[in-house]
């Protein structure tokens, strides 16, 4: 008991950083519909579970989700899922507000790497280790591996997300001649200055909630740069953030930023917002993660009309331009020192949210999982589309190697970039001296 207390007094110490940002409170966010299937339930009475999900945005995925969660309730009358939804931006803010102060919910939404290390080392997760009978031949071995710290498995990925993928307006590209997407970043930069030319606004950018420019951008065009282990590099203390390569990957935002390509209200636009603002035409391209080719393409009528890339090869670049950047996302864990029935009750949603079905689901959405489960013939061929294009190697990305704080103030200076303060060398050096701390 007395290790236990310490460890969890070194992660409120470690995150002291992190609670110097606001908590945003979420808002309850009770599921619909009514798909169930029987199962097992915890004897006894009423057992209430809180859950906190980033599940807010009309994405799809969100959906299926949250049609689970009612179709549990629906067929385990006697467990209540008590949600707690709070919008992306600001999840993860709460999830570490919330660990500092060892009031987790009973379920949680986590996600890997240098997130999940600090609720590990904090002993704030229960091992999954004695139940993994039920995903160890389902999950992929490899989106597996970023929820374990020590041997110890703290949670279960629902879904895979590739968070660079470029969607682009076929025939806007081609009326500046490009039929197929630029393959270097030369004749990238050419057709963003032809748009330009003919009045067009060359790339929807939602950055209000400030992650698009770390996420989306960065990691990829720091891989393109650097190289694809050069993030892990630097976590290690092997590698620095002003290392040339990637002050000149930087320094793409700031070269888009010169050359207007991004909408002029790029900062106070959200993320959804951004992706509505280029499926009504008014952009030719935007940057966004895999899932949400289920809005533009999946389950869009006119979905054709866009096509899929990879950010193109760089001058003199270290990485491989077939990589994209991606992560295994949406990982389930269970809050530890639950008692007995709320245990018992937590690993039975576990089991019936976390399977086969939830993954087939997902895939008929158009959406890429972990899992090892037979892709039929009636997925959307858009998603076999997006399976081949993400299919030849990931690189990972930046805020799930990099420590929070330093991902979160790196977020604030690429979004002064785009304002004309700061430039990629003082960015870089500002953020390494953070992951130094």
């Amino acid at each position: 008991m007395k290790k236990r207390k310490l460890a969890k007094t070194t992660f409120a110490l470690a995150m002291t950083a992190v609670l110097a940002i606001v908590s945003a409170c979420g808002q309850s966010d009770k599921g619909t519909d009514n798909k169930g299937e029987t199962g097992g339930k915890p004897s006894g009475d009423t057992v209430t579970l809180t859950m906190m999900h980033p599940w807010t945005s009309p994405n799809p995925d969100n959906d299926v989700y949250k049609a689970r969660i009612a179709a549990f309730e629906e067929s385990h009358p006697n467990i209540k899922i008590q949600q707690d939804g709070v919008a992306a931006a600001q999840y993860k803010t709460k999830l570490f507000t919330l660990a500092a102060a060892n009031n987790l919910a009973d379920i949680n939404v986590v996600w890997p790497g240098s997130d999940l290390e600090p609720l590990a080392k904090g002993e704030l997760l229960m091992p999954l280790n004695d139940h993994m009978d039920n995903w160890s031949n389902l999950v992929r071995e490899d989106a597996l591996v970023g929820f374990n710290a020590d041997d110890k498995q703290y949670a279960v990925p629902t879904k895979q997300t590739f968070v660079d993928v470029i969607y682009y307006n076929k025939e806007m590209f081609s009326g500046v001649g490009y039929d197929t997407f630029p393959a270097t970043y030369d004749e990238f930069i050419d057709a963003i200055k032809k748009l330009k030319e003919k009045g067009i606004t060359p790339i929807s950018l939602g950055n209000k909630e400030k992650w698009p420019l770390q996420s989306s951008y960065m990691s990829i065009i720091g891989q393109r740069f650097a190289g694809t282990d050069f993030l892990q590099k630097v976590a290690n203390g092997e590698a620095q953030l002003t290392d040339p390569d990637y002050v000149k990957a930087i320094a793409v935002i700031e070269e888009l930023t010169k050359l207007e390509a991004f909408n002029v209200d790029a900062n106070n636009m959200d993320s959804v917002q951004a992706q509505d603002y280029f499926i009504q035409g008014k952009a030719a391209l935007h940057i966004s993660s895999s899932t949400v080719d289920a809005r533009i393409r999946v389950n869009n009528e006119e979905g054709d009309k866009f096509g899929i890339a990879l950010f193109p090869s760089v001058p003199g670049g270290k990485g491989d331009p077939k990589e994209s950047a991606g992560v295994a996302q949406f990982g389930i864990g269970i809050k530890s020192e639950l008692d007995s029935k709320k245990q018992e009750a937590a690993l039975e949603f576990m089991k019936y949210f976390v399977n086969e079905d939830l993954y087939k689901e997902l895939t008929k959405n158009g959406i890429i999982v972990p899992a090892n489960i037979e892709i039929g013939d009636d997925v959307s061929p858009y998603l076999k589309e997006m399976m081949e294009l993400n299919g030849n190697g990931t690189s990972p990305v930046f805020d799930a190697i990099i420590p929070t704080q330093a991902a979160r103030e790196f977020e604030n200076y690429l979004q002064a970039l785009t304002v004309g303060r700061g430039t990629p060398q003082k960015v870089a050096e500002d953020t390494q001296k953070l992951i130094k701390k």
